[in-house]
């Protein structure tokens, strides 16, 4: 990762003075970050990029003159700038967030509604900003979504066995690139990814249409079965519940775990009680540490768990949190999650 420097320079890119003046005060509260610059449009940011040289840009995707999502990609090609989103993620919006993150942004933040939402966003804008300025790209943005999916495994169906994986920032574009490696008999998965609402559902059927799996946003009670795949929805953790011989998810809203939610370390500890050694963990690039307590969990149950190595995470926070804890068993680069998922699924559990 690059080093950072004393302070983050940032410049806030949004056609709405009220929204840039609001980015321009969430990020006052962090003393290791300041706003050098404020953009209106795509072609103001553009000047303000070659005189002020940010380290990070915070931008909308909805503007006039050129939308925020055409000028990320000319950005990304002449002039590579970490981005991060911050828009309304309605569901046409999350629509375009998605298009983003394709194009190269590091992460997507909602536009607060709110008092309460906008204290929210703050936090995690700071945190998402402090990310971008370390992150780095380890594969050209979209690379690997169409690699060929591995053999199938061809064992029995075993409705005992479950696959559990957390990410966050980097985390939607990693998914990108695994889940169409994995075959369609693998057994059930449960994905958090720290994500808004409305974002979620859009970001499962985005992945449903490039892989072999089924793959959906959780309704709580939702029944697991072999070949599905449900990512938490923004905003709901999610945990297993074994009943009458198969998983069952729940999703709640109580409070956040360690500031999140969903929160990997949640759906870890429900696969720690319910699933134990049938359970394979996967943790996937993302800042902080959420999912480190969790797969300690797993691991003393008896479960198989992987880490994503550094060299291909867009931020190593979560995955070396997890590996310091002494709860990861194989580390790998994400190219080869995918295999390491299957060999650990061939392995009788417990050996």
């Amino acid at each position: 990762m690059r080093p950072l420097k004393q302070r983050i320079r940032v410049l806030v890119v949004d056609d709405s003075a009220l929204a840039r003046r609001a980015i321009q005060e969430a990020l006052a509260a962090d003393a290791g970050i300041e706003v050098v610059g404020l953009a209106a449009d795509a072609y103001e940011a553009r000047e303000q990029i070659l005189t002020l040289e940010p380290d990070v840009l915070t931008l909308d995707l909805q503007m006039p003159l050129m939308d925020g999502l055409t000028f990320l990609k000319i950005l990304q090609e002449h002039h590579p700038v970490p981005v991060v989103v911050v828009s309304s993620l309605t569901p046409a919006g999350s629509e375009l967030a998605m298009a983003a993150l394709e194009a190269g942004a590091i992460d997507v933040i909602q536009k607060p509604d709110g008092k309460r939402g906008a204290a929210q966003m703050a936090r995690r804008l700071c945190a998402q900003v402090r990310a971008a300025a370390s992150a780095r790209r380890a594969a050209a943005p979209g690379s690997g979504v169409r690699s060929a999916a591995l053999g199938m495994l061809s064992t029995p169906p075993d409705t005992r066995r479950v696959v559990v994986v957390g990410a966050s920032t980097g985390g939607v574009e990693a998914l990108r690139r695994l889940l169409p490696r994995l075959p369609a008999d693998i057994p059930p998965m449960v994905v958090v990814q720290h994500i808004p609402p409305y974002f979620s559902r859009v970001m499962a059927e985005h992945l449903d249409r490039i892989s072999a799996l089924e793959v959906r946003e959780a309704v709580d009670g939702d029944l697991l079965r072999p070949g599905l795949c449900l990512i938490a929805p923004g905003d709901f953790h999610v945990v297993l519940k074994r009943q009458g011989g198969q998983y069952r998810v729940k999703l709640s809203q109580s409070p956040p775990v360690n500031h999140c939610r969903p929160s990997v370390d949640v759906l870890f500890r429900s696969a720690a009680e319910q699933a134990g050694a049938q359970a394979v963990g996967v943790v996937l690039t993302g800042m902080g540490s959420d999912g480190a307590r969790g797969m300690q969990l797993m691991r003393a149950a008896g479960a198989r768990t992987i880490a994503e190595a550094e060299e291909s995470c867009v931020v190593f926070g979560m995955p070396q949190a997890a590996i310091a804890a002494g709860a990861v068993e194989k580390i790998v680069a994400l190219p080869r999650v995918a295999e390491a998922i299957l060999d650990a699924l061939r392995r009788e559990p417990g050996s």
